[in-house]
């Protein structure tokens, strides 16, 4: 007995070809851009091993968003994604480039 699983019930971080944004390229590329926005915020970005039952860890407090070092790039991604959905990023501190992307990604989640 099988059971299908549709990629709308799954946790985002699960399914690869679930992509918010049509722009989205799973690349180490898109990676990079996603890490390098997240540096330029408040938080810092571990890649740490875990059993994280989401795929990650928010110490809010301590502004560290920690990531299971074991997901493929397209795991990286969707879980980065679904962070930025869930955690507000001061602007203030980021470049044109970075901010326009930022802008980009809220922008399609409120389409969703």
């Amino acid at each position: 007995m099988s059971i299908a699983i549709d990629n709308w019930a799954r946790p985002s971080y699960l399914a690869p070809n679930y992509s918010p944004l049509r722009m989205i390229k799973y690349t180490n590329q898109f990676l990079v851009k996603l890490e390098d926005l997240i540096a330029e915020s408040d938080y810092f970005l571990r890649y740490e091993k875990g059993n994280f039952k989401s795929g990650y860890c928010l110490l809010r407090d301590q502004k560290i968003m920690i990531v299971n070092k074991f997901f493929t790039t397209e795991g990286k991604i969707n879980v980065l994604l679904e962070i930025l959905r869930n955690v507000p990023l001061d602007t203030a501190k980021f470049s044109e480039k970075n901010l326009k992307l930022y802008e980009e990604l809220s922008q399609e989640e409120v389409k969703l």
